[in-house]
């Protein structure tokens, strides 16, 4: 699986996958059909998964590497990324040490498609939680 083909899985289940997402290792930034975002990081031993208020998102310039105006222009491309103020909504996580017997980096490892089965597993989670009423 790549993105694309993931783009393609989570649009034919009212999601989207938003720029600013990897495969390798593993980050997702994704929009619910409510407008909520969430982001799922594999890294070290943990899966994890937050949610943020659409409000969260902010686009940032990444600035051009001289920044003369000669050779490149003084502002370089826009990326869309949470913002370093966001705070998480309701956070899941799986620890894969306790879980699956994972050591060091394991999480971060993880081919996407296998990724993308703990995504669902925890998103899912998180929503009958929220439906619950428990962050």
């Amino acid at each position: 699986m790549n993105l694309p083909a993931l783009a393609d899985l989570l649009t034919s289940r009212g999601l989207r996958l938003l720029p600013g997402s990897y495969a390798v290792p593993v980050e997702l930034l994704v929009q619910l059909p409510d407008a909520t975002i969430v982001q799922f990081t594999a890294r070290g031993t943990t899966l994890r998964l937050r949610s943020y208020s659409p409000d969260a998102l902010t686009t940032i310039t990444i600035p051009a590497e001289c920044g003369c105006g000669d050779h490149h222009p003084q502002a370089g491309p826009s990326r869309v990324t949470l913002s370093r103020y966001a705070v998480p909504l309701a956070e899941r996580t799986v620890d894969g040490e306790l879980e699956f017997g994972w050591r060091h980096h394991e999480a971060g490892l993880l081919h996407l498609a296998d990724a993308t089965t703990h995504f669902f597993t925890l998103l899912a989670n998180l929503r009958t939680r929220e439906l619950a009423g428990v962050a």
